[in-house]
């Protein structure tokens, strides 16, 4: 079935009673201005910050699935790494195979789809920070998990790579997956299946973007007009 269900998930202070169901099969982005509690909301699903609710995998909280079984369903990409060690490129995309045992053929797959082949046996804290980024990238492509978490996957990619990791979350979604990604391009956004979008840690609107990115929703949350011709043309108000 592949459901993730929140339940009035609340983190203090940051974000209040957030309840949504996101079926599989789907490629939803978070949306919303600066601090509205998107980064947030994916670290409390993935369970790295103290949080009230419920998040729930196929009607189990998510919290009670071992820590290896969890690892297999939900994979998080942060929108940033510092690496203090030097550890190769290959030695950190192998971390996305940590709950499967050994496996060089899912991790070389994650490299390669990626473009990181050549990068392999680099110390990943000599690369730049769009080639980090698709390290973080493959390794949750490594987990081969069924939720996918992306924290502003292209905010330092290239614009090459940028449609490639497009292309990976559809790809994602055809498989029966569930990809949920924060991110700032309203007009890519019109290219999801749902979105989601916060305001000031709250739920505002949750549907198909056509219906949700209303212009009056934009001008009260993003504070932006929308002008009228071909594609979504956003100017200040």
């Amino acid at each position: 079935m592949n459901a993730l269900t929140l339940k009035n998930l609340t983190v203090p202070g940051r974000l209040r009673d957030v309840s949504l169901s996101l079926g599989p099969g789907r490629l939803i982005g978070l949306v919303g201005p600066n601090g509205s509690g998107k980064s947030t909301l994916l670290q409390a699903v993935a369970g790295l910050l103290p949080s009230t609710g419920e998040v729930l995998w196929n009607g189990r909280p998510l919290a009670e699935i071992p820590i290896l079984d969890r690892g297999r369903q939900l994979a998080w990409v942060p929108q940033e790494v510092h690496f203090e060690f030097g550890f190769s490129v290959r030695a950190v995309v192998a971390q996305g195979r940590y709950a499967h045992g050994d496996d060089d053929v899912g991790v070389e797959y994650a490299l390669a789809r990626m473009d990181l082949t050549s990068l392999a046996d680099r110390p990943v804290n000599r690369l730049s920070g769009g080639e980090r980024h698709r390290v973080l990238l493959a390794r949750a492509l490594a987990t081969d998990a069924p939720i996918q978490a992306w924290d502003e996957p292209l905010a330092a990619l290239d614009a090459r790579h940028a449609l490639q990791t497009i292309a990976l979350a559809h790809e994602r979604r055809e498989a029966g997956g569930t990809v949920v990604l924060s991110l700032h391009d309203l007009r890519l956004a019109h290219r999801l299946d749902e979105v989601v979008v916060l305001h000031d840690g709250t739920l505002v609107a949750h549907g198909a973007p056509q219906a949700v990115l209303t212009p009056e929703l934009l001008l009260t949350v993003f504070g932006v007009a929308v002008r009228s011709g071909p594609g979504l043309i956003l100017e200040l108000p």
